[in-house]
């Protein structure tokens, strides 16, 4: 099993950045990609991106790309979702997410198999 728990949410301004963080522990080794997805009141949960654990590799949603940057640190099992330029539309609940299995990132939720609590972003405008 893998352990998931994110952190840095909040409430901001349109225009802020907010970084979020997720922590993964227990079997972390078993994990070959990171994502980060939302959920907004009322909509279905959708990718914010997502990154590989052992090439770098990242996507994003067209939503957010050039404004949010997915990072990772192996030495601490963590990824980043860096968020700059905040619009109201990003407010949602954000979770983190680990796939193991099948290498390579992916877009689709079903495709992960330990997600985090999640963390309320919420932008004020």
């Amino acid at each position: 099993q893998v352990q998931l728990v994110e952190s840095g949410g909040g409430l901001v301004q349109v225009g802020d950045s907010l970084r979020l963080s997720c922590a993964a522990s227990g079997r972390t080794f078993s994990v070959n990609a990171m994502g980060w997805f939302r959920q907004a009141p009322g909509k279905e949960r959708e990718f914010v991106a997502a990154i590989s654990r052992s090439t770098g590799s990242t996507a994003y949603a067209d939503s957010v790309k050039g404004r949010f940057t997915i990072s990772k640190d192996n030495g601490k099992a963590m990824v980043l979702l860096q968020m700059n330029s905040l619009k109201a539309e990003d407010t949602a609940v954000y979770y983190c997410a680990a796939k193991s299995g099948a290498y390579g990132i992916s877009r689709y939720a079903t495709s992960y198999d330990y997600w985090g609590q999640g963390t309320q972003v919420t932008v004020s405008s």
